[in-house]
């Protein structure tokens, strides 16, 4: 049987793609992708030149099982997202899931990510954390927010620039006001940011300043000695 390899890209700068990956995108028989354009822009830039396959939300409940066969015939495969670790908020973990039902082996590399620089920078304890993703749009955000009232360890959220401010302020209305939060954006770029103090000190810096590029929240948990929520 051949290898599924999970391989995380830069979130930003290029310097972060590790030795490791640049071999096994080179080496392995087919890389998916979840934008093949992105992708081959990035490969190109480390010149690898191999076949790239698309496979991304849209499409993985039904290719995963023909890649599947691919892996059980001996070919190994690589698995991309545009940027990060892939199945973090990204396409990868339904093919992780199969492949390993299967027998295959699966390995992750270890690389980029934007929530661990973002909580690791934000100065609130990163002993114990939970990664919450991207909050949910429309249905069961307002019940989703409420079960976080008792969450004691860190908590991390992706969002877009585009709803940053309409969730912070969702956020202190459930949390509180006072909640210590550090929004970090365009983690490894030029203009990496992190802007940190209680929700009303940062929810008044972005409508001051209108925030750009991908944005990271990190937010204090319960602090059960004081009891705040």
């Amino acid at each position: 049987m051949g290898i599924l390899f999970i391989v995380p890209t830069p979130v930003g700068n290029m310097e972060d793609m590790t030795l490791r990956a640049i071999r096994v995108l080179k080496e392995v028989d087919l890389v998916l992708a979840e934008d093949t354009r992105t992708s081959g822009i990035l490969l190109k830039h480390f010149d690898i030149q191999n076949h790239l396959m698309s496979h991304h939300k849209f499409n993985e409940h039904g290719t995963s099982a023909g890649i599947v066969e691919r892996l059980k015939a001996g070919q190994n495969v690589a698995l991309i997202s545009d940027a990060g670790t892939p199945g973090i908020s990204d396409p990868g973990f339904f093919l992780a899931r199969e492949a390993a039902k299967a027998g295959i082996t699966v390995q992750c590399l270890p690389g980029a990510t934007a929530c661990i620089p973002a909580i690791v920078s934000s100065g609130l304890p990163c002993d114990r954390f939970c990664f919450e993703g991207f909050l949910p749009q429309k249905k069961g955000r307002q019940t989703y927010m409420e079960s976080l009232k008792t969450e004691t360890r860190t908590m991390i959220f992706y969002e877009s620039p585009y709803r940053l401010l309409k969730s912070l302020q969702q956020l202190a209305a459930v949390l509180g006001d006072d909640r210590q939060v550090s929004v970090c954006r365009e983690i490894s770029k030029v203009h990496e940011e992190s802007v940190r103090g209680t929700m009303i000190e940062v929810i008044q810096h972005f409508t001051e300043t209108a925030p750009r590029g991908e944005i990271v929240i990190v937010v204090a948990g319960l602090n059960m000695k004081n009891n705040k929520i």
